[in-house]
């Protein structure tokens, strides 16, 4: 971990643990019987059903290997909790007998809520109804010290996490069926561990069939966190409650895109790279995995030639969103626009933004890179924790993209009404 700088905190994070992985324990997921706590086979993300009945967006739907245990690819692998829809969040607050819990436990529900709901309502346009239930109002209490569960960083094969994961499905299983619930946040005493300032211990378990059972469904797509999420800029009622959805994410198939360098391949432009300091939304990339834009407001340039397309800003509802730019089975880049509107509160410079996404690359590797429009100048942001260099990455018009090898141009313009349009030439 680096030290904290004035401009910004770079970290490294929280583990994934992934369905691939026997050894876990956790998991949660959904019977096909109820439709709750099941590893939702296509019904996460951009279902590959709703997809094929747009064979022009074929091109654009990258793949990865099997090795890659959580891809970019669309659609979104199964086994992860439903992304549209009405959610059932099943929210505890655990604490221990040398970590008691300060206070009201419903007090550390509402560090989290209503600002979740309300992130991904705004974020998915309406098409996730996310809903944090907490059938169990007070503090959960472990039945052993925390100490005893020898958990360090979240590390999710630790046997003694394993063991927590058991207690608490004893614990709330008398008063919770398992079985009307999406997915399962765990909430746990502040006082828990070490501050969040010092080592980041939230984790999340996603997609991960081999799991200790309750009410006989697997507990496979599960959110724990820690210490609270002061980045010490006095923002907190604000932004804390971020690591939460960025947690989330996860469990709806989503990876890191932060890699062991910190947050210099994305910045801030999605949760899943930075989640602290100043909000921030998802890149149109993962809103489309995710189940939020409509088939047809994607538009995949995979032919020759050249053509123009409009963008409306990704922060608002309806609208073409994104253009993607295949350049093979596994990757390509897309294009959006991003405004300081909805999520989006941090953008100092509005316009296009283009990545390369892969999906032959793991969570936390860098599956996603984003192209900086003007490199070396610092940025535009003095939001704390932002990372700046990125923040005025997005490419104006009369500016162009190139990609030489790959015979690809990107020139943008803009039009009266505020959207942007692009040309892209494929030779």
């Amino acid at each position: 971990m680096q030290p904290p700088s004035p401009r910004r905190r770079i970290r490294k994070r929280r583990a994934v643990a992934l369905g691939s992985v026997t050894v876990l324990t956790l998991a949660v997921s959904t019977s096909a019987g109820t439709g709750h706590l099941t590893m939702g086979a296509g019904a996460t993300g951009a279902g590959a059903a709703a997809l094929a009945r747009y064979p022009a967006l074929a091109p654009c739907m990258i793949s990865g290997p099997t090795t890659v245990q959580m891809t970019e690819g669309v659609p979104t692998a199964s086994g992860y909790a439903r992304s549209t829809g009405t959610v059932h969040a099943l929210t505890v607050m655990i604490d221990f007998s040398d970590a008691r819990g300060e206070g009201n436990a419903l007090d550390r529900f509402h560090e989290f809520f209503p600002q979740t709901q309300e992130w991904f309502r705004t974020a998915s346009y309406g098409h996730l109804d996310y809903r944090a239930e907490t059938p169990i109002p007070r503090w959960l209490r472990m039945p052993k010290p925390f100490k005893a569960y020898h958990i360090e960083r979240g590390a999710p094969f630790d046997p003694g996490y394993r063991q927590l994961v058991k207690d608490i499905v004893a614990a709330a299983d008398p008063a919770v069926d398992f079985r009307d619930y999406d997915l399962l946040n765990v909430l746990m005493t502040p006082n828990a561990g070490p501050s969040a300032l010092d080592t980041v211990l939230s984790v999340t378990f996603a997609g991960n069939p081999d799991a200790p059972t309750a009410d006989g469904v697997p507990i496979a797509n599960a959110s724990f966190i820690y210490s609270r999420q002061d980045d010490g800029s006095g923002s907190y009622d604000h932004t804390g409650y971020r690591v939460l959805p960025h947690e989330n994410g996860h469990v709806f198939g989503l990876p890191d895109l932060y890699t062991q360098d910190g947050g210099g391949a994305v910045g801030h432009w999605d949760i899943m790279s930075e989640d602290w300091g100043a909000n921030n939304d998802l890149l149109g990339w993962h809103k489309w995995k995710l189940g939020w834009l409509e088939p047809n407001q994607v538009s995949c340039a995979a032919k020759r030639g050249t053509a123009e397309y409009t963008l409306t800003p990704l922060e608002r509802a309806g609208g073409p969103k994104l253009v993607f730019v295949p350049l093979d089975g596994g990757m390509g880049y897309a294009v959006e626009l991003r405004t300081r509107e909805g999520n989006d509160e941090d953008v100092c410079r509005p316009g296009i933004l283009i990545y390369k996404v892969n999906a032959d690359v793991d969570t936390g590797r860098g599956p996603i890179t984003v192209y900086d429009a003007h490199p070396h100048s610092g940025g535009c942001t003095r939001s704390p924790n932002v990372h700046a260099e990125l923040s005025d990455a997005p490419f104006a018009p009369g500016q162009t993209f190139k990609d030489p090898k790959a015979k690809i141009r990107i020139d943008v313009a803009a039009d009266l009404k505020g959207n942007y349009r692009v040309r892209i030439t494929r030779q």
